[in-house]
């Protein structure tokens, strides 16, 4: 089974990452794409670089590796077979992109509870996904807070 892993370097993302881990533990047979999504370049930042865009791409890449880097390396540790893309753009359209072109059968995403006001007006990535996904889309819950520490790692963990 190929799963979507979209992540963005943050101890969320860190969580969503164990949790996939804890699937494959589990006897789930899978390999990973870690994905990151950036945003496009601000129109001062086309501006200022209209004569080299490469560089521009180039930024986007680096970002989006140094995002992956720390489920990167989870993944590793426990020897689960990734590959990983880092698209700039919309994160529901470039997700749904990375889905039919590298053939996953699954997303594992977090669910970032934005409030009622902020997800009325900005809408959620993880819900606009369930509902243009063509494959399931499994949402991870964000830890309790008194669970988790500022590094990211579950006070299970360090216990």
């Amino acid at each position: 089974m190929k799963i979507l892993l979209p992540v963005d370097g943050s101890a969320l993302s860190l969580h969503e990452t164990r949790f996939a881990l804890r699937l494959v533990q589990e006897g789930l047979k899978a390999e990973f794409v870690l994905a990151n999504v950036q945003e496009p370049a601000s129109f001062y930042e086309r501006l200022t670089a209209r004569d080299d865009q490469e560089m521009l791409a180039n930024v986007a890449l680096e970002a989006g590796a140094d995002s992956m880097a720390a489920s990167a390396r989870l993944l590793e540790s426990f020897n689960v077979p990734y590959e990983t893309a880092v698209l700039t753009g919309d994160p529901v359209p470039a997700i749904l992109e990375l889905i039919e072109s590298y053939g996953c059968d699954m997303v594992v995403m977090g669910s970032r509870a934005l409030g009622l006001v902020r997800t009325a007006l900005e809408g959620s990535t993880s819900s606009k996904l369930v509902q243009d996904s063509p494959v399931p889309v499994l949402l991870v819950k964000p830890p309790e807070v008194e669970d988790y520490d500022i590094e990211g790692q579950d006070a299970a963990d360090e216990a």
